[in-house]
């Protein structure tokens, strides 16, 4: 019998990037890992925290570099307006 609740693996940038809090990006999965708090605290439904995470998610670079990302400081400006 399992008496910890399951929970989402980690993803690997909330755990090895900068702590510092100047990383301008993240990934989806980091996003969307934090969604659920973020719109408890913001007194959102998740599902509106989920549709401005996928706004403000950029593709790769020319389609084919780099990994899609999330811009933190876009979103963070996004979540302050609908106040």
């Amino acid at each position: 019998m399992r008496l910890i609740p399951e929970t989402p693996p980690v993803p690997i940038d909330l755990v090895t990037a900068s702590g510092s809090g100047l990383d301008p990006e993240i990934s989806p999965a980091a996003a969307g890992y934090q969604a659920a708090r973020v719109a408890r605290v913001r007194g959102l439904p998740a599902e509106r925290a989920q549709a401005l995470i996928a706004q403000h998610t950029g593709g790769r670079l020319f389609g084919i570099l780099g990994e899609p990302r999330v811009n933190v400081l876009e979103l963070n400006l996004a979540l302050d307006a609908l106040k």
